[in-house]
């Protein structure tokens, strides 16, 4: 078995597992609660499906680079719902509650919206070298590595709520130690493209993670809780499944390291924000 294959295999079992725990940790009354705020839904959508897609192709169009590249910052523009949301919340005394809701509606409604504006996005974005996707096989991808195991993880929280209790922790255990293990060896296999990317590419990554935070604090509404909240929730792209979709679609490719080169950005520039608010009085 080749490493690329071995990270494309660790990857999907990630996700997998991920997806399970955040079920273990919601109730569907919480979902509920989320889901008939027609507000919070819509503008958390808008911010997630058309203003950070919408940045990602501007700044493309403004810094062009190769297809896969192109492809790979695209697939996590379109991948909201990162599973760090709700704990960069917490730790910037957020909306707990309204991350998580919104947390989990993304990462559910990405299973199917992430493939369609992919086969949708790319052929536009890669000019000379189109690139296309099966979206209909990437949403059975997602169906099954995303939606799919956060349902099992929700109905045992529903129907069997002292088991869910028993196996949060563990499943919270096994999700850390998974992420390490994913996390390393992606960053094995890219080591050497990653250290080749050049500074301006990192300006345009922080550009987009700047973007993303206006995106979210816009769509937080007046309160300065739930700002923070979305703001999380929103420059947090999904990377569990933006590494699925690259791996899949585009394996061998410059793209897996264009979605770990912004993981890497995004996941740090959204800690010190989250720790700066906690800070904050």
């Amino acid at each position: 078995m080749t490493l690329d294959k071995l990270m494309q295999i660790a990857v999907a079992i990630t996700l997998i597992e991920m997806m399970i725990t955040i079920g273990l940790k919601v109730t569907y009354s919480q979902l509920a609660a989320v889901a008939t705020n027609w507000r919070l839904v819509a503008w958390a959508f808008l911010a997630n499906y058309v203003c950070v897609p919408a940045a990602a192709i501007g700044l493309l169009l403004l810094f062009p680079t190769s297809s896969a590249i192109t492809a790979g910052f695209l697939i996590l523009a379109v991948c909201p719902g990162g599973p760090y949301g709700p704990p960069f919340t917490m730790f910037a005394r957020g909306n707990i509650a309204a991350a998580v809701g919104v947390m989990v509606l993304l990462a559910g409604s990405s299973a199917v919206l992430a493939p369609l504006l992919l086969a949708s996005l790319l052929p536009l974005m890669t000019g000379a070298e189109p690139l296309q996707v099966n979206s209909a096989k990437l949403v059975v991808i997602l169906l099954a590595t995303q939606l799919l195991p956060l349902c099992v993880g929700l109905s045992i929280r529903h129907w069997w709520s002292p088991l869910a209790d028993r196996l949060e922790k563990p499943a919270q255990f096994t999700s850390k130690v998974l992420n390490v293990f994913s996390t390393g060896l992606v960053l094995f296999v890219q080591f050497h493209t990653l250290s080749g990317i050049r500074p301006i590419a990192f300006a345009g990554m922080l550009a987009l993670l700047l973007f993303s935070f206006a995106a979210g604090w816009l769509a937080g509404g007046p309160a300065g809780d739930g700002r923070r909240s979305m703001t999380l929730v929103t420059s947090l792209r999904n990377v569990a499944v933006s590494l699925v979709i690259a791996t899949s679609a585009f394996p061998g490719t410059s793209a897996t390291t264009a979605v770990v080169a912004y993981a890497l950005v995004e996941i740090t520039g959204s800690l010190l924000l989250a720790v700066w608010w906690g800070r904050r009085p």
